[in-house]
């Protein structure tokens, strides 16, 4: 019986062509997540417990449940770069080696960060709901030019994050301690911060591009919007973890901060009826930061590719 592959991305059909005649080519066979939706922790058992030595996943949940009932299971490619949907310790402890896609959709989730700064700042979804409505209403925004933009987080994505908004004419600092790309700061004339919360409150936006961890999990909560300015925005486009969603729904109400975007949430989807879902001065999109045709062809090779070469190097 040939091994197989388990591939769990939704969106992995769409540049499945080339990836998949690459895995048939060394000779393994495809289970794929034909659910339209993320799979469970029992779905991926069921699916990979017996033959499946390999899985690309997306951000379905690696936990260790799952990684200590895919007894055949020798690598894991993540569709894309953040990995705190599988459990790396377990991992490690098993032998079975963890690689991402680094890079292969850093553009894509950078120019959603851009387009969410503009849809705040400008009110799009307000003036666009209006219009719809058969309403004529002007709301005021205001001009990403000059503004002070507070990246959290140095990675790649926000690099890429950082060069867009200054060739927009914005003022940007970067808040990474473990940031020391001084050559990328000096072509790109941008500052370096390291009081967290001094960016905070020097910040017109802040936008978080952070791995979710224990040490970033609620690191906007109710003390740390309280240092941010009663105009600024927050942009989110990393991990709904890393935000406090009952402490900005109160900073929201109370306008202790003026607006906020997100492209991820606590629980995707959030539930019906989600109070801060519901906010006029809230948007929320559903986690489509990666989801253009040139990051998930790049993801889709990237995951294959990688996830190839830890199994031949697993042989070896």
């Amino acid at each position: 019986m040939a091994e197989k592959i388990l591939i769990t991305p939704k969106s992995f059909k769409h540049y499945k062509e080339n990836a998949y005649k690459l895995i048939k080519k060394h000779g393994y066979e495809i289970i794929e997540n034909n659910l339209d939706r993320t799979m469970t922790e029992e779905e991926i058992i069921e699916a990979a417990k017996d033959d499946v030595v390999g899985i690309i996943v997306g951000i379905d949940p690696i936990t260790a449940n799952v990684l200590n009932q895919c007894k055949k299971l020798r690598a894991i490619s993540k569709y894309g770069v953040g990995v705190d949907n599988i459990d790396l310790k377990r991992a490690a402890e098993l032998g079975i080696p963890v690689k991402n896609a680094v890079g292969t959709n850093s553009i894509s989730v950078a120019e959603h960060t851009i387009a969410l700064m503009f849809a705040s700042a400008r009110r799009l979804t307000e003036v666009i709901n209006g219009v719809k409505a058969n309403r004529w209403d002007r709301s005021i925004g205001f001009e990403l030019t000059n503004k002070k933009l507070g990246i959290i987080g140095g990675g790649q994505i926000g690099k890429e994050v950082a060069k867009r908004a200054v060739g927009l004419g914005m003022n940007v600092t970067i808040y990474d301690p473990y940031f020391k790309d001084h050559y990328f700061l000096k072509k790109y004339n941008i500052n370096l911060n390291e009081n967290f919360n001094d960016v905070l409150k020097e910040s017109d936006i802040v936008t978080l591009h952070l791995p979710a961890t224990k040490e970033t999990k609620g690191l906007i909560n109710a003390e740390t919007l309280k240092l941010m300015k009663p105009t600024s925005i927050l942009i989110n486009t990393s991990r709904g973890e890393l935000v406090d969603e009952r402490a900005l729904y109160d900073a929201l109400v109370n306008h202790k901060i003026a607006f906020a975007a997100q492209d991820v949430y606590s629980s995707e989807p959030p539930k019906p009826g989600d109070p801060l879902v519901s906010l006029p001065n809230f948007i929320l999109t559903p986690h489509v930061g990666a989801y253009t045709l040139e990051a998930v062809e790049r993801m889709a090779m990237v995951s294959t590719e990688n996830l190839l070469n830890l199994l031949a190097e697993r042989k070896q």
